[in-house]
C-alpha cells in the first residue's frame, strides 16, 4: 500500500522563508510524481489545497498542545500507513524554539506507527554565542534533538556538518544519516520582455552589474558595509545590485554611508518570482560571502548556480569540500575581504571565464541539485551517506 507523505512545517507559502520555500517545492515535487501529500503548518491565510495531489492544513496554530491534539485528530483522519517528513527549525515550532512538546508529539506519532523522518534545516544554536538565555536555547535544543533522533527512521540533512554534530546526541539507536542538498527554489523565467526591461533598468550606463542575493541579517549587513564600498572603488565602472527581502533597505544604509556611491548601488527589494529572476539574470557575476562559508543549504547560491551565474563566494566551517575546487564558482576563504575583492575583479575582467563558468554553474546544478534529485532520494529512499567532511583548518 502506498503510504501518503505528511510534511510538517513551521512555515509555508503565503509566509515567507526559506524553509517555506523548499517545503512547497517538495510538496508539489512529490506530487508532480504521483505522490499523495498533507502539509501540516501554522497560518490562516492561503489555499486549503495546491496542484492536484496537495492537501494543505493550516491548522497548527502556534504549536501549543491544544494545537497538537487537534493536529492528532485531523491527521489521524487521514489514511494509514503514514510518512511524516518533519521539516526541521527549532525556531520554526514556537515557544521560543523551545517546543519540547513538539518532539514529544513527534515521538508519540512514530509509536503508534507513523514512520518519522527528519529533514535537518538546523540542528540546533551553538553554546558561547550569546547571553545566558542563549545557552539556555542550545542545551533545550539538544534536548528536543535527541527526542527526536530517538524515533526517526532516516535524517535528510542540508549539509554534512549538520550529520556530524548530529551523531553525538543519538542515544542507542543508529538512524541513517542522508545528505540531501536544498535545490533553486527560485524557478528561472524565460520571458524576454521582462528580461529585456530588466536589463534595460538595472545596467543603466555601467559596464557592469554585480550582484549579491540574500537575506541580510546582521552578520550580512556588517560583511557588506566593508565589502560594497571597497569592491566598488575597485571596479569604477561597476553597478551593485542587492536582491532579496531587506536589500532596499540595506542599500539604503549603504548610499547614506558612502554618498559618493549614490548612483552605484541599489536595492530592489521582495519581488514576485518572474521578476526577481529576471534581476538576477540581468547580473553580470554574483558576490555570494557567507560568514560560515558556501553549503548545500544556501538556496541563494544554489539560485545563482541554476541561473547560470558565475559566482564568487567564500568557503568556511560549514562548506563541503568541493566548493574548494569547483569550476562552477571562484571560491576563496570566509574573511578574507582582500581575496574576495581580488577574486571578483579577475572575473569581471576576464568575459570568457564568467561564460566557462556560467556553463558550468547550470551543468553543475542540473547534475546534482536540482529539484529531480530531491524528488528521487525521498521516493526511492535512495541514502547518500553524510560522511564527515571537516574542512582543514575549519574545526569549531
Amino acid at each position: 500500500m502506498t503510504r501518503p507523505w505528511h510534511l510538517v512545517t513551521g512555515e509555508y507559502p503565503p509566509d515567507p522563508g526559506g524553509v517555506s520555500d523548499y517545503t512547497r517545492a517538495v510538496a508539489e515535487g512529490l506530487a508532480a510524481a504521483g505522490e499523495t501529500v498533507h502539509v501540516w503548518c501554522p497560518g490562516t491565510e492561503g489555499p486549503a489545497s495546491g496542484p492536484p495531489g496537495v492537501q494543505v492544513h493550516r491548522s497548527a496554530g502556534l504549536w501549543t498542545g491544544g494545537d497538537l491534539r487537534r493536529l492528532d485528530v485531523e491527521v489521524d483522519q487521514t489514511p494509514a500507513p503514514r510518512r511524516l517528513l518533519v521539516q526541521w527549525v527549532p525556531h520554526a515550532f514556537g515557544r521560543r524554539s523551545m517546543n519540547v512538546a513538539f518532539c514529544r508529539w513527534v515521538r508519540t506519532r512514530a509509536h503508534h506507527g507513523d514512520i518519522v523522518d527528519l529533514m535537518v534545516h538546523e540542528p540546533f544554536l551553538a553554546f558561547r554565542e550569546g547571553a545566558f538565555r542563549h545557552d539556555l536555547m542550545a542545551a533545550v535544543h539538544r534536548a528536543m534533538a535527541t527526542m527526536l533522533l530517538g524515533v526517526a527512521r532516516r535524517v535528510w540533512v542540508s549539509i554534512p556538518a549538520w550529520a556530524d554534530r548530529l551523531r553525538p546526541w543519538v542515544l542507542g539507536r543508529t538512524p541513517s544519516f542522508c545528505w540531501l542538498p536544498v535545490p533553486s527554489t527560485l524557478a528561472v523565467t524565460a520571458n524576454v520582455d521582462l528580461l529585456a526591461q530588466v536589463r534595460s533598468t538595472v545596467r543603466g550606463s555601467h559596464d557592469l552589474v554585480i550582484g549579491h542575493f540574500g537575506t541580510y541579517d546582521a552578520n550580512a549587513r556588517r560583511l557588506l558595509q566593508t565589502l560594497a564600498p571597497q569592491l566598488m572603488r575597485a571596479l569604477a565602472g561597476a553597478r551593485l545590485l542587492l536582491l532579496g527581502r531587506g536589500s532596499d533597505l540595506t542599500a539604503a544604509d549603504l548610499r547614506q554611508g558612502w554618498p559618493e556611491l549614490h548612483d552605484r548601488i541599489f536595492g530592489v527589494g521582495a519581488l514576485p518570482a518572474d521578476a526577481l529572476s529576471a534581476h538576477l539574470q540581468a547580473c553580470d557575476l554574483m558576490v555570494q560571502p557567507y560568514v560560515d562559508g558556501a553549503s548545500t543549504r544556501r538556496t541563494t547560491l544554489m539560485a545563482a548556480l541554476a541561473h547560470g551565474m558565475p559566482v564568487v563566494t567564500t568557503v568556511g566551517r560549514l562548506s563541503e569540500p568541493f566548493w574548494i575546487s569547483s569550476p562552477a564558482v571562484s571560491a576563496v576563504a570566509a574573511g578574507d575581504l582582500e581575496g574576495l575583492i581580488h577574486a571578483t575583479v579577475a572575473l569581471a575582467s576576464d568575459s570568457h571565464q564568467r561564460q566557462r563558468q556560467s556553463a558550468t554553474a547550470r551543468e553543475t546544478y542540473a547534475a546534482r541539485f536540482d529539484l529531480a534529485h530531491v524528488i528521487r532520494a525521498l521516493r526511492e529512499d535512495r541514502c547518500e551517506p553524510a560522511l564527515p567532511q571537516a574542512l582543514p583548518g575549519t574545526a569549531e
